[in-house]
């Protein structure tokens, strides 16, 4: 028996037989062109993007009614890559440059595309490097079957793929979501992949123990191997004793009751033992995601990301897209929704942008959006023009000073009146927000407060800068500590200044989603919690299981507290 750890996504645990799927990187045939052969070449390249198109598209229209409801959103995604004329352009100009095959042109294009992926260091971009590879590939699965070899490995789980099977793979793409539902798989492994890659949040939405970024896992693991996959814990035990064995069949049982205890929550309030009600709100991406606030009972969207009608594009998007998009994301989720203006920039970047030479601490966020005007006031028109629809929040990234403060408000009453010039409907008074997301914003977060109608703590990013480590980085990732003093008295910081100003103070990073931390927020006196769709009900229960008023002392304590492993021992206590 041994074990292996990596990043545990989907809850619960799962006991099962492997099966490994070899993937192995195809090799790529490359040979010259004679001249008159390059536009043919070109022309084949288009008709394999086209019948990977086709594809994917017949895929989407054939889901089953009890697939997730993110897989859709993901395979659209996918489709938007394989519509984006740069993605079939650059290696069309490859083979008329190089006078090289197909096959070839789309590898160096697929090269260059993740050196460009590499160069990213926030995860929730760099997650986006794994579409465009499952993308790469399936139009190379086409041009290698069209000229007679084997199919490009990843098109779909094996034809004999049983009900309680744990698959092992270097990766798994949207397609392969379906099948999994499909065949009852119990549990996955990937090489790849972390914990908000879209194989994470798929394995979430379906409730699937899932072990995500385990390098070398189809290297380590055989097939008929039995697993044990602890989802929560990022652990897999291979081929355990009895003993251990029986206790995690134990362990087993206790979760599902947990899970259907969790189930009758679904429209119970988010109320402590002492009365204290907290609201709980969602984060999405994609405009189909905002359902799910509805269907969690959520109090709305705490957190809209709007960076993916950005990407993967030539060109902006414009004024009348960028409304009909917030506009039905208002629709689909009936409540109040927070849209944060544009996180680009830096390691950020829309097509055609440059890299920094530090991208964390380059032009990122609202810097970029107040640099570049012409690309932020038609985002900041539509929010407001969408705003007479439904009850919208305008949110700034990355609010570092207050001279950024002062050039944005200036910038909104200029929209403002633009807007009734122009005799577009709208709300004036749409509440205006800034995330607290780098220790100077965190620290002077009583004179954010005063301008502010809300602020909002993104702890991914606070906590990066706070600590310096880049939690991407494999190197230092481990040094990524949420109960760092330095961490838990800027967080309390944040809260404070909200509460001595009268304004509501939300969190919107992983933090708020983590049960573990529940109670050293609520002590904190946070009471509005920002997360995945997935997260909300094991939060929700351990509010209703806490005293809030019980909770101040111990975490006032742990402020004070230097010891890294008390603090952890105190957290824990806490939880008990």
């Amino acid at each position: 028996m041994f074990t292996l750890h990596a990043s545990g996504v989907g809850g619960g645990i799962a006991i099962g037989r492997a099966r490994v799927l070899h993937r192995p990187g195809q090799e790529i045939p490359e040979y010259a062109l004679e001249p008159g052969r390059v536009d043919s070449e070109v022309a084949r390249l288009r008709e394999a993007f086209a019948r990977a198109r086709a594809a994917l598209e017949k895929i989407r229209g054939e889901l089953p009614d009890d697939v997730p409801e993110e897989v859709a959103p993901f395979l659209g995604i996918q489709l938007m890559i394989l519509e984006d004329r740069a993605m079939l352009e650059n290696p069309a100009e490859i083979i008329r440059e190089r006078r090289i095959n197909a096959e070839a042109a789309l590898d160096r294009h697929a090269a260059n595309l993740d050196k460009f992926f590499r160069e990213m260091r926030d995860p929730y971009l760099s997650g986006k490097s794994a579409d465009v590879a499952q993308v790469i590939q399936r139009v190379q699965g086409e041009l290698l079957e069209e000229a007679g070899a084997p199919a490009a490995d990843g098109a779909g789980l094996p034809g004999d793929a049983a009900a309680g099977e744990i698959i092992v793979a270097d990766d798994l793409t949207p397609a392969d979501a379906v099948e999994l539902k499909r065949r009852r798989i119990s549990a996955f492994i990937t090489n790849l992949g972390g914990p908000i890659s879209h194989t994470a949040i798929l394995a979430r939405g379906m409730r699937i123990p899932a072990i995500v970024g385990m390098r070398g896992a189809t290297r380590w693991l055989r097939s008929g191997d039995l697993l044990v996959i602890d989802g929560r814990r990022g652990v897999a035990l291979v081929n355990p004793d009895a003993p251990a064995l029986a206790a995690y069949e134990r362990r087993r049982e206790k979760i599902l009751r947990r899970a259907q205890e969790l189930d009758s929550l679904r429209d119970a309030e988010a109320v402590t033992l002492d009365g204290e009600e907290v609201s709980l709100l969602v984060n999405i991406e994609l405009p189909e995601e905002a359902a799910e606030c509805a269907a969690q009972n959520a109090r709305g969207v705490g957190l809209y990301r709007t960076e993916f009608l950005f990407m993967n594009r030539e060109g902006m998007p414009g004024e009348d897209e960028q409304f009909e998009i917030y506009a039905d994301v208002l629709a689909r989720a009936r409540r109040p929704v927070t849209i944060r203006t544009l996180d680009l920039g830096g390691d950020k970047r829309a097509r055609g942008g440059h890299a920094a030479a530090s991208p964390a601490l380059g032009r990122r966020a609202i810097r970029l959006s107040l640099h570049d005007v012409g690309m932020f006031k038609p985002q900041l028109r539509a929010i407001y023009r969408a705003s007479a629809l439904g009850p919208a929040r305008i949110m700034a990234p990355m609010v570092t000073n207050m001279e950024e403060l002062n050039q944005l408000f200036a910038l909104l009453a200029e929209v403002r009146l633009e807007l009734g010039r122009d005799g577009c409907d709208f709300n004036p008074h749409t509440p205006v927000g800034g995330m607290i997301e780098v220790p100077a914003a965190a620290v002077a977060a009583d004179l954010f407060a005063h301008k502010l109608d809300f602020l909002s703590i993104g702890t991914n990013d606070l906590i990066q800068y706070t600590l310096a480590i880049d939690r991407v980085d494999d190197e230092v990732n481990y040094l990524y500590d949420p109960l760092h003093p330095s961490v838990l008295r800027l967080i309390k910081n944040t809260i404070d200044a909200g509460k001595n100003a009268g304004i509501p103070v939300s969190m919107c990073g992983e933090m708020a989603g983590d049960s573990a931390y529940t109670r050293i927020l609520l002590g904190m006196g946070l009471r509005e919690f920002s997360m995945d769709p997935a997260s909300l009900l094991e939060v929700k229960r351990q509010i209703r299981l806490s005293d809030a008023a019980k909770l101040g002392r111990p975490v006032a304590e742990m402020l004070r507290t230097p010891d890294p492993e008390r603090l952890r021992q105190m957290a824990a206590d806490l939880n008990r």
